[in-house]
């Protein structure tokens, strides 16, 4: 039989604990010790330069088309092509005017026949009025003839020119010189009176046009001074706003800028720039620029995780954004020269975490050094341990 001992029962419960021990859950692992990379708070010259993409077109750009409607047999250019004033673009099918001219045409010689009998009848019943055979009341009539005969023929011969001119619009002639931008109808294609074909930007003035979005549309003005680059080179000009659009555009709700160039030589026509329009007052002020990826949002505002030297840890920093320079952020205010913040992969950070900064790997010997990831060059101020080594 057995018996039950103060003993007995704390050696049970002593295995109860040990068995109860090694079925829990083991403790999580200690937080990897992340490896950041800094940049050193400096200020350097705001360069408020808000760039846009904009495209180069001709001052008068038209839309051609023909005065009278008809079949298109014959397009005579191609996009980019240079014409000069009277070149041929395109032709209609002109059958038709040229039959109309044709009846206007026998229209006009009946009806100088008709006039040159009643002019004859006129001569020869005047002759009898003078020998006293005929009334005057006769020979009022005869002349009322020859008077209506012949506005039958002013008549004939206006809608001759006019059938003329119809079949001379059949063809589409360049009003002026320039360069055909683009074609809205091909051949075999029907199309009425007015409707463009083709679309002819005029030789001279040309204008950098480009979009401004509404909440800076109040910067530009007319006469402000633009700097203008090219996309792909080194090529610069000069000019000013000529216009600023009333109304935004209905679809992308941007307003339409139209820059003119000041110098001889203008970009070509459809090329790609860059414009700038210069803002007086805040250029080369000293302000304090972070790059996007050091920024991080809290609730409704934004902060950047500051590296404490003593602890080797981070805090957050809650800064106020003032605008962007570039690809860069200036920061109005929470920081101050000579801080060193995190530069990325700020949103695995926690606060208090601690960190090692990131040092880049030495460069083989006879190799060019890349540049150090925790200097921030655009702001001219190397950190602590560059100065010190230095």
């Amino acid at each position: 039989m057995w018996l039950f001992s103060p003993a007995r029962g704390a050696l049970g419960g002593a295995l109860l604990a040990v068995l109860l021990a090694g079925c829990g859950k083991a403790p999580p692992p200690a937080e990897p010790v992340r490896a950041v990379k800094l940049i050193t708070v400096g200020e350097s010259p705001y360069e408020s330069a808000h760039e846009y993409a904009a495209e180069v077109r001709a001052r008068v750009e038209s839309r051609l088309g023909f005065r009278v409607g008809g079949k298109i047999t014959r397009r005579a250019v191609e996009p980019g092509q240079r014409v000069q004033a009277g070149q041929l673009l395109a032709q209609l099918d002109a059958r038709d005017y040229q039959l109309a001219a044709d009846a206007a045409r026998a229209q006009v010689a009946s009806a100088t026949t008709q006039r040159d009998l009643a002019a004859a009848d006129l001569k020869r019943f005047q002759n009898l009025r003078d020998q006293g055979f005929i009334s005057a009341a006769e020979m009022e009539r005869r002349g009322a003839q020859l008077k209506a005969a012949q506005a039958t023929l002013d008549q004939a011969r206006a809608q001759l020119a006019s059938q003329g001119n119809q079949a001379g619009y059949t063809q589409l002639l360049a009003d002026v010189s320039g360069v055909v931008t683009g074609v809205d109808a091909e051949v075999g294609q029907v199309v009425g009176a007015g409707t463009p074909v083709v679309r002819l930007a005029q030789d001279g003035p040309r204008d950098v046009v480009f979009a401004v979005p509404e909440d800076r549309v109040a910067a530009v003005r007319v006469g402000q001074v633009v700097d203008v680059r090219a996309w792909a080179g080194e090529d610069r000009w000069s000019g000013s706003v000529r216009e600023v659009a009333a109304a935004a555009d209905p679809v992308t709700r941007t307003y339409a800028v139209k820059v003119t160039l000041a110098d001889a030589e203008a970009p070509p026509l459809g090329a790609t720039v860059y414009a700038s329009p210069r803002q007086s007052g805040a250029r080369g002020v000293p302000v304090i620029k972070l790059p996007t990826s050091a920024l991080r949002q809290e609730g409704a505002g934004t902060a950047v995780w500051v590296y404490d030297e003593a602890g080797g840890t981070v805090r957050l920093q809650p800064v106020q954004v003032a605008g962007a320079d570039g690809n860069d952020v200036v920061i109005a205010s929470g920081l101050t020269p000579g801080m060193r913040v995190v530069a990325s992969g700020v949103h695995v950070l926690a606060a208090g975490q601690k960190v090692t900064v990131y040092q880049p790997s030495r460069a083989e010997p006879g190799a060019n050094p890349a540049p150090t990831a925790i200097e921030n060059k655009a702001n001219g101020v190397p950190p602590p341990a560059a100065a010190a080594s230095r």
